[in-house]
């Protein structure tokens, strides 16, 4: 026997028209869907004005898989009800403004045999952190079947468990809804954002309530990740004074992903390597400006590929412009030290320009180098230096007597030609450009580059 469970957000969240949300929907998922679907996402759920652009930041790429996936794993924390464990529904169909979801009823009954689950349709009716999600979901998925599971005081392992059992194939989308600080200040949430970002690209199973309404479902998918040996990566970070309404008292919303063929392969870094080194960074700058007097890393919070000794640069930019770069051209220290250092010494040390300031701090764009071993090329000229260079490919150091000067990959949108990439890296090392000596000594490398 049917059993529909309807819409009770509809109108306030998100539009009760069809034809006016699957536009507004639309509009959110505008942009590069890319090729990868996440096997797992964390998605925020407050009304689609404020946190629509976020959630689209992430949906949009499950499009690549629309044919296929058919099942839809959902769990979102309990606003309206206090209990212990998870609660499913008895419904056999969600509705939408779009059309009715089928649940898997079977699936979702057979979960009663977990001691943490129980069946509670009182939880469901009104809860929107499961109810936001399923419109997007419509969107860009062809047809699936849905699992709603709400969160109530359950432990990590208990959603761990629950997730590992739901966990399937490729025909399986695991959803974990949550948004993150509440009606702080801009400034404010925007720190205690960072430190749940940071917390969750790290698989910190400890997040709480202030960091994040559904830290219970998110710290079971961490634990679960972290079982499985799975990354996860930062998609968006931002709050409602980037989408809509004042900074006075803001709501955090994030996206993340797990997909699992995004696995490093040799020395290529995955997203997630990525966004923790990006992250450190940041807070790296924050901190002084803070007025923090020590940014101290603990390794043992890192994994060991991040506390490989690495080589890098830190580069800022602001609105498009230039505003400090300091980098390491000989690995000496763990990478996530030299990205930390080199990213306090661009924002504070680079002697072309005055001292980051916290209102610039806001604005600023970082991007981090990750430089391969430097080595010695054979030349036995000017001319045969140009013509084994790979331009848009290789760093270049230029050593001579007392001079030394380096030009990173990225120098050759600016200097295209192999010969002018050499005369003007002589005349920055203090060298006549157009010369050449039997004292030179030149070493290449190459980098990885993300922002």
């Amino acid at each position: 026997m049917e059993s529909v469970r309807e819409p009770g957000v509809a109108r306030t969240f998100y539009p009760n028209d069809p034809v006016a949300l699957s536009s507004l929907i639309d509009t959110c998922l505008e942009g590069d869907s890319g090729e990868d679907c996440p096997k797992a996402l964390i998605a925020p759920h407050a009304g689609y004005v404020y946190s629509g652009p976020v959630a689209g930041n992430i949906y949009r790429k499950v499009v690549s898989a629309h044919d296929r996936i058919t099942r839809v794993v959902l769990l979102g924390p309990s606003h309206r009800v206090a209990f212990r464990g998870m609660a499913i529904p008895s419904n056999t169909h969600f509705r939408t403004p779009l059309g009715d979801i089928p649940l898997d009823t079977k699936t979702i009954f057979d979960l009663c045999e977990l001691p943490a689950v129980t069946v509670m349709d009182q939880t469901h009716e009104q809860e929107h952190s499961l109810e936001v999600h399923l419109p997007f979901l419509q969107q860009v998925i062809d047809d699936f079947k849905l699992i709603p599971v709400v969160v109530g005081d359950a432990t990590k392992e208990e959603v761990a468990d629950l997730l590992d059992r739901l966990w399937g194939g490729d025909e399986t989308l695991v959803v974990i809804s949550s948004d993150l600080s509440h009606y702080e200040p801009y400034d404010r949430a925007q720190v205690i954002d960072a430190r749940t970002n940071a917390k969750i690209i790290n698989l910190d199973a400890t997040l709480e309530g202030n960091e994040a309404c559904g830290c219970r479902p998110v710290n079971g998918l961490l634990q679960l990740a972290k079982q499985r040996g799975y990354t996860i990566s930062m998609v968006d970070v931002r709050n409602s004074g980037d989408t809509a309404g004042n900074r006075d008292r803001v709501v955090g919303y994030g996206a993340w992903e797990i997909t699992e063929r995004d696995q490093a392969e040799g020395d290529a870094w995955t997203r997630a390597e990525k966004q923790t080194l990006l992250q450190l960074a940041r807070e790296a700058i924050r901190s002084p400006l803070e007025g923090e007097k020590n940014f101290n890393i603990n390794l043992n919070h890192f994994p060991d590929r991040l506390k490989l000794e690495r080589a890098t640069f830190v580069t800022l930019n602001l609105e498009g412009r230039l505003r400090g770069c300091i980098g390491s051209l000989q690995a000496h220290r763990p990478l996530v030290v030299d990205v930390a250092h080199n990213a306090q010494a661009a924002a504070f040390k680079d002697p072309r320009f005055q001292p980051l300031t916290h209102q610039e701090y806001q604005k600023i764009d970082i991007h981090i180098s990750i430089l391969s071993e430097p080595k010695p090329l054979e030349v036995s000229s000017r001319e045969d230096l140009v013509s084994k260079l790979e331009p848009g490919v290789d760093g270049l150091i230029i050593m001579e007597n007392d001079r030394k000067a380096t030009y990173l990959p990225s120098v050759w949108e600016q200097l295209p030609s192999p010969e002018l990439f050499v005369s003007e890296l002589r005349r920055k090392a203090g060298l006549t450009p157009g010369e050449w000596s039997a004292d030179t000594r030149v070493l290449t490398y190459r980098k990885e580059e993300f922002s």
